[in-house]
């Protein structure tokens, strides 16, 4: 019965135009299948499922701009971003390690490092834990286009005010969970601890910091796009001529749209890189949480 509504779907809309049917019928064909491998859950079907529905949606995305003759400065086919990305490797490449190199990632480094450290003295005083925490939350909740260029005019133009500005957008986050996850040990664990003879420091390395492991890596995930989003818009506000945030307004400007889309790819497969990376360590170091079991 699904399988002949799903038709007649495609007909009438076929009927009506038949690129409209066309795409549709792409899209459920590529639906039914990724139906059909996930009721075989492997290692194989489990990693061809997402890359389907990827390739479906940039298949139908190469399609609707090509039958409906869309202009490129409205929406640039995949098949030009790609041929950008090929003619610009060189300058794609110089705005990816400006950007993401040192600006991103080294303030993700030094926000982590300092976030995880100040959790761990926050926990240790009830001073900081009242007068620290709700600081911190006010200053998240600040806005970026209002605190970059300020942290531009105090660091210059350079990579280091943008990692300044990742520092203030990942600290507040990883602060905030790794707080939350040093209190997740059972008291009874924390009493054996003490009865044991445990010294402050031995409980945290030994049961309170493995045990906020997981609330420390969900910070870590979802700060690895904040990262990027930190970086890319600090360069808006004053940036040499390198890197991805210049690169898109300037070609914005120049109505060179598909060189826009393609640092949008650039930055995409780097946060989705990077946020793999983290997942992968943390299931290398958290194996024993029940969120990474059945997981290979």
């Amino acid at each position: 019965m699904r399988l002949g509504l799903i038709a007649g779907l495609v007909v009438i809309a076929a009927a009506l135009d038949w690129r409209a049917g066309l795409l549709l019928a792409i899209w459920f064909g590529a639906w039914g299948l990724n139906t059909v491998l996930s009721a075989r859950p492997t290692q194989v079907t489990r990693f061809a499922v997402p890359v389907i529905f990827g390739l479906t949606l940039l298949v139908l995305w190469q399609v609707s701009v090509r039958l409906y003759d869309v202009n490129q400065v409205i929406l640039p086919a995949p098949s030009d971003i790609w041929v950008e990305i090929r003619t610009n490797g060189p300058i794609l490449w110089a705005d990816f390690v400006q950007t993401v190199v040192k600006g991103a990632l080294s303030g993700y480094i030094i926000g982590a490092m300092l976030a995880i450290g100040t959790a761990i003295a926050v926990d240790r005083s009830p001073f900081l834990q009242r007068g620290l925490l709700p600081v911190g939350n006010f200053i998240a909740a600040l806005p970026i286009v209002g605190t970059a260029p300020i942290l531009v005019m105090w660091f210059g133009f350079g990579w280091q005010s943008k990692a300044a500005v990742v520092v203030v957008m990942v600290f507040f986050p990883i602060l905030v969970n790794t707080v939350a996850g040093l209190k997740a040990s059972d008291a009874m664990q924390r009493d054996l601890m003490r009865t044991y003879a445990a010294s402050y420091w031995q409980g945290l390395f030994k049961l309170r910091l493995p045990a906020a492991l997981p609330f420390i890596f969900n910070g870590l995930k979802v700060c690895t796009t904040l990262a990027l989003i930190g970086a890319i818009v600090a360069e808006f506000f004053g940036s040499p001529i390198v890197g991805m945030g210049f690169r898109i307004k300037t070609s914005f400007g120049a109505l060179e749209l598909a060189m826009v889309w393609a640092e949008i790819a650039v930055a995409a497969v780097a946060g989705s890189a990077l946020y793999g990376l983290v997942a992968g360590i943390e299931a290398r170091m958290t194996f024993w949480h029940p969120s990474q079991r059945g997981k290979t």
